[in-house]
């Protein structure tokens, strides 16, 4: 039996450049909404709502929705949270809805949506070995999406993709030199993992807008929760069936 492919996109810029249609899509933004979104599921949220701007997103507190937004790495003025992972710890959030806008990461999602991917699934490294176990489960071929920053190429996110491609290169056919050179990468920085990030533009720039430093240890912590939030219709969900 032949087996699904896996690829790594580096940069929603090239997405168009893959198919999409009928594959799963795993969308990654380490630093930090796709960190931030599994928290978000690990507390208790029912919902998130992926949205395009700030303007949109505010329009949901009409709807009883918790209303995130963060642009350049900071949070958005009049908002209920921004896109650090320690807000959404916050025991108040659980059973409530999030409307949720990003510079890079809800870009990304919707950017699959409109792909046509079949499944779009949130990944980060807290939830690595469960996205693992999920896409060997699912047996379609898998495209695995940077966020990156603005469309550019970042280090945090193909780390994450590397580590994944590594858990997953003996369940899938891997023919893509951005999966091979990701995989090779997180093999060379795993030892170092929070030093080799915190040189990163990212972890750069949020020294220069003063986010809270704790931020990057968080988001690169390894297996801390066992769930695969996914969209359905507009949606992001972390329903039972797909908890593992």
């Amino acid at each position: 039996m032949e087996q699904n492919k896996l690829e790594v996109v580096l940069t929603p810029a090239l997405l168009p450049l893959y198919e999409a249609h009928g594959k799963i899509v795993v969308v990654i933004d380490i630093l930090r909404a796709t960190s931030s979104m599994c928290v978000a599921f690990h507390t208790g949220v029912t919902k998130i709502l992926p949205v395009s701007t700030p303007e949109e997103c505010r329009l949901f507190k009409d709807f009883d929705f918790l209303c995130a937004a963060e642009r350049n790495a900071i949070k958005v003025q009049g908002f209920d949270m921004g896109n650090s992972p320690f807000e959404f710890q916050n025991p108040l959030i659980k059973d409530r809805n999030i409307a949720f806008t990003t510079t890079n990461g809800t870009k990304a999602i919707k950017a699959a949506k409109e792909q046509g991917a079949a499944v779009v699934a949130i990944g980060s490294f807290l939830n690595l070995n469960a996205m693992a176990k999920w896409l060997v489960k699912q047996q379609k071929s898998v495209l695995l999406v940077c966020a990156g920053w603005k469309d550019k190429y970042n280090l945090e996110d193909t780390l994450f993709a590397g580590a994944l491609v590594n858990l997953l290169k003996n369940d899938f056919t891997i023919e893509c030199d951005s999966a091979l050179s990701a995989g090779l990468l997180y093999e060379t920085a795993s030892a170092n993992l929070e030093a080799v990030v915190r040189k990163s533009s990212h972890a750069q720039r949020f020294k220069l807008t003063s986010i809270h430093e704790d931020d990057v240890q968080f988001c690169l912590q390894h297996n801390t929760m066992n769930l695969v939030p996914v969209m359905q219709g507009e949606y992001i969900v972390c329903p039972s069936q797909v908890a593992v």
